[in-house]
């Protein structure tokens, strides 16, 4: 099921990015929220902190040196006690960034727009989750009756064992379309890519890799799915920790690192663009006993490369894959498919025969 699925999205159109990006990287101590509004809200607030009842403290967003990525990080502070949600809801808190209706244009998602999100972030190795809500991430609508609730959530939960779920709703009723081992996450950067087409028959997609060995941890793809609350004016994305304190004794004192913030609006490529970008790969030598090798593409033409065994089985190709040459050796003898993605969509799907 899984690799005719593949195939027929390799029928569709894909994109490619035209419009310029904006950028949220962390660059100097002390200014982060004015950097932060700088980027996202010029001259007004997207900081949403528990800084008002917890004012000893101070800012609950700074900015640290990370010795892993080299380079200076935001660090996002939510304390068990005294912290709420803005003096505003006493049963959870939030430490959040948004974009929202005093943001640029380009950052407020309206139907019919494809935009990909980029992010990294890091939890704690001891990371603590309750049984209701850790949120990380959220895709929320402005305007219309269902503004209350995420159309698209990225949380933790304690569970056996705890997890992240990926949860989706056009409306009231959320539902949860992939869950990940929370295990595989703690201690760890990770890299994330999230790309929505707003729609009623709208297509969502994300991926997220661990920065340290390039592994997929959690990926899910929907080419038809409902991604507009009905009566929005505009969707827009959150990060950051909003966690429930109903059971707080679950709770420790957290901190959640992220980075490298981008939204970028999409334009859709033509019937012609997607033909000749498929048209030109090819594959040498095939029939093959050892590797394989794509050719006619380059680096910055795909971001990932997936093999499926005829029964549709993904191969995991650790190890296997070294620049466009795929170690086949030690596969049993048959038939194999090769697809090449791009923005986490297909651009072509090649036959390999594994002598």
């Amino acid at each position: 099921m899984k690799m005719k699925l593949i195939t027929l999205a390799a029928l569709c159109l894909f994109s490619k990015l035209t419009i310029a990006q904006v950028i949220l990287n962390a660059n100097s101590l002390g200014n982060t929220y004015e950097d932060i509004n700088t980027v996202l809200a010029p001259g007004y607030n997207v900081i949403e902190v528990p800084d008002c009842v917890h004012t000893d403290y101070g800012r609950h967003i700074d900015e640290i040196f990370d010795t892993t990525l080299n380079t200076n990080v935001f660090r996002f502070i939510a304390h068990q006690t005294p912290d709420n949600d803005r003096c505003q809801n006493f049963d959870r808190q939030r430490t959040e960034i948004k974009t929202y209706d005093q943001s640029p244009d380009n950052l407020k998602a309206v139907e019919g727009e494809i935009i990909e999100y980029k992010w990294k972030f890091k939890l704690p190795s001891d990371f603590q989750v309750s049984p209701n809500f850790t949120h990380l991430h959220q895709i929320k609508s402005v305007g219309g009756a269902y503004a209350s609730i995420p159309m698209i959530t990225l949380t933790a939960r304690k569970a056996t064992p705890d997890r992240i779920e990926l949860r989706q709703t056009p409306t009231t009723n959320q539902t949860t379309l992939l869950t990940a081992n929370l295990d595989l996450f703690r201690g760890h950067w990770v890299d994330v890519t999230e790309r929505i087409t707003y729609g009623n028959s709208g297509r969502y997609s994300i991926i997220i890799n661990r920065i340290s060995d390039n592994t997929t941890l959690l990926s899910y793809t929907n080419d038809d799915i409902d991604m507009w609350q009905d009566g929005a004016t505009f969707a827009r994305p959150k990060w950051g920790i909003y966690r429930s304190l109903i059971n707080i004794d679950d709770l420790q004192d957290e901190v959640v690192l992220f980075n490298n913030f981008s939204i970028e609006e999409i334009d859709p490529l033509s019937i012609s663009d997607l033909e000749s970008l498929a048209n030109k790969v090819t594959l040498i030598p095939n029939p093959s006993k050892d590797r394989v090798t794509l050719k006619n593409i380059e680096s910055i033409d795909y971001d990932s490369i997936l093999l499926f065994d005829s029964s549709g089985r993904e191969i995991q190709l650790s190890n296997r894959l070294n620049n466009h040459t795929l170690e086949v050796s030690g596969l049993a003898s048959g038939l194999y498919f090769i697809t090449v993605l791009k923005y986490n969509r297909p651009i072509t799907t090649l036959k390999c025969i594994i002598e």
